[in-house]
């Protein structure tokens, strides 16, 4: 026995309206076509299907067991030609997202898990990017969204919006030379050994430029890739290091304190490309994603605040 799809979405539209009416309505059917297919899905299953009565009809138990099935037939018939179809349609140009080294260490890669998962049609382009080129090519209409910094962002011309707090501390490990700090600053940090990223990573590159030529010579006991690594660094006792907030979680083993300089409070903002393409659904989803990785992010803000006293540098 074989049943026709139409007349399957029909029986299903009808059992959902409670109507033969309602049902025909929603498969642009006349009430007399619609009511002839009903009574055909009748003679082939050999049993009633509906129970019809002064104000609808009702599936007869019959009825209820074909529309379980109905429905499951058409889910997988739509799966299989949506998978069919993925490869008979014209590839569309992958998504363009740009971002510096700590967006790309937890906000980027969560944002694009749930994104593309969500959205298996759309590819995405990613690269880290320094801001001051991300906004020479969000306006060049090279890439679609970026993820920059609001002190050399400036008023760049493109649109953005607040997308996070980015501010930069200094770690250690737990219970070592910053015990009992709540701030310190870039030069009595530097009184002992580091940790840090790559010379030419964006961050490296980024507190650099604001330390400036005067900056205290720092001794680096080494320089990695990785947020990740300079943190594990850190906590193991290797070397203080200056990381974004955002890159630690929320259960490691470190002492966290502000770093006391005026360029170490810094935010990200969200910024768009000027392409057409800049507001198309799937752009704006992906924003959406990035917002919402944003805001998952953990912070350990209440728990180190500065207090803005500051206590003796000891070792520890």
């Amino acid at each position: 026995m074989r049943y026709d799809l139409d007349d399957l979405r029909l029986f299903l539209h009808i059992v959902t309206e409670g109507s033969i009416t309602a049902g025909a309505h929603r498969m642009h059917l006349s009430l007399p076509s619609a009511s002839a297919r009903v009574r055909s899905l009748e003679h082939y299953a050999g049993v009633a299907l509906l129970i019809r009565g002064r104000r609808g009809v009702r599936p007869t138990p019959a009825g209820t067991t074909l529309a379980r099935h109905a429905r499951d037939v058409l889910a997988r018939t739509a799966r299989l030609e949506s998978a069919v179809a993925s490869y008979t349609r014209p590839p569309t140009a992958p998504l363009t997202l740009l971002g510096g080294g700590s967006a790309m260490h937890r906000l980027v890669p969560q944002a694009l898990i749930s994104f593309l998962r969500a959205h298996p049609d759309t590819d995405v382009t990613v690269s880290e990017s320094r801001t001051p080129r991300t906004v020479r090519m969000l306006a060049d209409g090279e890439a679609d969204l970026g993820v920059v910094l609001d002190d050399e962002a400036g008023d760049c011309g493109l649109r953005t919006e607040p997308l996070g707090d980015d501010s930069l501390v200094v770690i250690g490990q737990a219970g070592g030379v910053l015990a009992g700090r709540t701030a310190v600053t870039y030069s009595e940090a530097a009184e002992h050994p580091l940790v840090g990223l790559d010379a030419d990573s964006s961050l490296r590159r980024w507190i650099e430029k604001h330390l400036g030529p005067h900056a205290p010579v720092a001794r680096h006991r080494t320089t990695v890739a990785n947020l990740n690594v300079l943190v594990s660094l850190a906590a193991a006792g290797v070397g203080l290091a200056v990381v974004p907030r955002r890159a630690i979680g929320p259960h490691q083993p470190l002492d966290v304190c502000e770093l006391r300089e005026p360029w170490a409070r810094r935010h990200h903002l969200l910024a768009w490309g000027v392409k057409d393409r800049a507001a198309s659904t799937a752009t704006m989803a992906l924003a959406e994603h990035l917002r919402h990785a944003a805001l998952a992010e953990p912070s350990l803000r209440g728990a180190h605040a500065d207090s803005g006293g500051r206590q003796p540098f000891q070792d520890g």
